[in-house]
């Protein structure tokens, strides 16, 4: 098994490619190591010193490392982890709920705006964030105001590109197909507003 590695507008954060499907639908985030428990795979690299979060794609997986860790002395631990993960036949999530991000499946009762918001985040937006080893994640519309809340994820979050991102890229793109869009707006996990803020204390 060769794993290969592409690094990411994020510094700290690189994508590993192990020639294998990892996600089959959707993605899945990991922010701490709380989180991972379900996982496996993400548990186990979690065990590694220096890694803060882990995120897991259609063919790869990003993995973000602390400052204070050097990638040298992390990429063969990580290699590891993900061989014996293949090597071990063991599933990539422990309950299959868990797997498949939902967020922009269209639903019934979605009025049309939701729908087209979706389509275009689903078809346009998703793929380009994911070729920098995130994604993004669908959070609701208010008519009212016109704002669409959206949450970047793996080596998009935190990263100082995403915002830029957020704002011209998609928000351009939606306010432009969907008429009733007037902004977007991330919105941030209380773990995310917590490293948010010792970030700027730094």
């Amino acid at each position: 098994m060769f794993i290969q590695t592409q690094p990411t507008p994020n510094p700290s954060s690189l994508m590993f490619y192990a020639g294998k499907p990892v996600m089959e639908v959707g993605s899945a985030d990991f922010p701490n190591a709380r989180s991972a428990m379900n996982s496996p795979l993400a548990k186990s690299i979690f065990g590694i010193d220096g890694i803060t979060r882990v995120f897991f794609g259609s063919d790869f997986v990003t993995v973000t490392k602390s400052d204070d860790s050097s990638w040298e002395l992390l990429k063969p631990e990580i290699f590891a982890a993900i061989m014996d993960f293949y090597s071990s036949g063991q599933p990539l999530f422990l309950d299959s709920k868990a797997a498949a991000a939902m967020d922009t499946a269209i639903q019934e009762d979605d009025s049309e705006t939701v729908a087209m918001i979706k389509e275009l985040l689903e078809t346009r937006i998703r793929p380009a964030v994911q070729d920098d080893g995130g994604d993004i994640e669908y959070r609701g519309f208010d008519p009212d105001t016109g704002i669409v809340k959206l949450k970047m994820q793996g080596a998009c979050s935190g990263c100082p590109s995403s915002s830029v991102t957020l704002k011209s890229g998609i928000e351009n793109m939606l306010m432009h197909y969907v008429p009733e869009v007037k902004g977007v707006e991330q919105e941030l996990d209380a773990e995310d507003e917590a490293e948010a803020l010792s970030g700027q204390m730094e």
